[in-house]
C-alpha cells in the first residue's frame, strides 16, 4: 500500500516584536550662569556666640545706595580699633558691653563706606534702616556677623543708658573677642592689614 502522504502547512512566520528602544542618554543643557560676587575672603568665620555658618553659597551683592558716613573708611576703621582698646580697658562690665559694640558699628560703617553707593545729595531722605541690615545687603559674606550685633544693639542701648545688669562680665568679655575677630574680618574684607590689638584670653 502507498504510504500516506500528510500535507504540512507552510510555516506562518511569528510576528516580530519591536525591541523597546534604549533612550540616549539625556544632553543637559549647559547652565546659564548669573554674576556672581566674590567675597574677599573665602567663608570668613562667624560670631563665636552667634548661629552656625550655612554652607550654601553667599547671594549676590546688592547696589545700595545709602547716607553712609561722612568719614573715609580708614578712619572709621582706626576709631573702631580706638574704641576697641577703650571697650578693652573699661572697668565695668556695662560700659566694656556698650564700647565694644559701637566698635563694632564704626567696623560695619567702614565696610558700608567702601562699597555703598551714596545717595544723591539732595534727594528724598530715605526712612533710617539699620547699618546693619544695610551690611547684610552690601556684605552677603558678614550676613552672620550682621545679624550676631543686629541682635545686641538693644543691650547696648541698655547698657548706655546705665541700666544695671544690662551686661554681665562673661558677656562684655565675650563680645569684646567677637568684635577684635569681626574687625580683622573687615579689614582683611577691606585690603588693610589687621594686627590684633587684644592679647589671647
Amino acid at each position: 500500500m502507498p504510504t500516506a502522504t500528510m500535507a504540512t502547512s507552510p510555516a506562518v512566520p511569528s510576528p516580530a516584536v519591536p525591541s523597546p528602544a534604549v533612550p540616549s542618554p539625556a544632553v543637559p543643557s549647559p547652565a546659564v550662569l548669573s554674576p556672581a560676587v566674590l567675597s574677599p575672603a573665602e567663608g570668613p568665620p562667624g560670631p563665636s556666640a552667634g548661629p552656625a555658618r550655612a554652607s550654601a553659597a553667599h547671594p549676590a551683592r546688592q547696589e545700595l545706595a545709602v547716607r553712609t558716613s561722612p568719614l573715609p573708611a580708614d578712619t572709621l576703621l582706626g576709631l573702631s580699633r580706638r574704641g576697641l582698646l577703650e571697650a578693652a580697658s573699661a572697668p565695668h562690665p556695662v560700659d566694656r558691653y556698650a564700647a565694644a559694640h559701637l566698635a563694632a558699628l564704626r567696623a560695619a560703617a567702614a565696610v558700608l563706606a567702601c562699597r555703598a553707593r551714596p545717595a544723591p545729595a539732595g534727594g528724598r531722605r530715605a526712612r533710617p534702616t539699620s547699618a546693619w541690615v544695610l551690611l547684610s545687603a552690601v556684605a552677603p559674606e558678614l550676613r552672620e556677623w550682621a545679624e550676631f550685633f543686629a541682635a545686641g544693639a538693644r543691650k547696648r542701648a541698655a547698657a548706655e543708658a546705665g541700666m544695671p545688669g544690662a551686661a554681665s562680665v562673661r558677656e562684655a568679655d565675650d563680645l569684646l573677642r567677637d568684635v577684635q575677630a569681626f574687625l580683622a574680618v573687615v579689614e582683611t574684607a577691606l585690603g588693610r592689614a589687621h594686627q590684633p590689638l587684644l592679647g589671647p584670653s
